[in-house]
């Protein structure tokens, strides 16, 4: 299939799925997952980033118009849109461009260290705006470390279920 349109339906499916299934979980007031953050990381890594920043903020911004969120995640995505050769620079080393990373190809370190970092980054900005305040840095922090590993175990295994079977 074309890159474009595996990446469109990519873009639908997570949208879909975290409209309807992720935002209603909420588990002890610290537990929410957020796996919409695969699409950004699921992105080719030689594609066009300009489409991935568009792509990412749109993202954000239609979860915030369904969510009643005031842009926290059309900010979250951006930043991580952003940042994301950064990370694949910091967990594949210097010549990830030169290879084809595929991330549910096969969990390795790197890949893990990708998905938390991202994930990590992701949680955290998207905390802090909703807080917005200093004094509460500390149910930032709580809320980002529990909703990050909640959000990467969905991650795997939704990795898992993607992953193409070995023939």
């Amino acid at each position: 299939m074309n890159n474009s349109l595996i990446n469109s339906i990519r873009f639908v499916v997570f949208l879909f799925l975290q409209l309807l299934i992720f935002n209603n979980i909420n588990l002890l007031g610290y537990l929410n997952p957020y796996p919409y953050v695969l699409f950004i990381l699921l992105y080719p890594v030689n594609s066009n980033k300009s489409v991935l920043l568009l792509a990412s903020f749109a993202m954000g911004i239609l979860l915030d118009m369904f969510c009643n969120s005031g842009g926290i995640h059309a900010m979250a995505s951006l930043i991580l849109a952003y940042i994301r050769p950064s990370l694949f620079k910091f967990a594949f080393g210097l010549s990830y461009e030169y290879q084809t990373v595929k991330i549910a190809d096969k969990i390795t370190p790197e890949r893990i260290t990708l998905l938390l970092l991202a994930i990590f980054i992701h949680h955290f900005v998207l905390f802090f705006f909703e807080y917005f305040r200093l004094d509460q840095i500390l149910t930032v922090l709580m809320r980002t470390l529990s909703s990050s590993l909640f959000t990467f175990v969905i991650c795997l295994l939704t990795l898992f279920i993607i992953k193409p079977s070995k023939r």
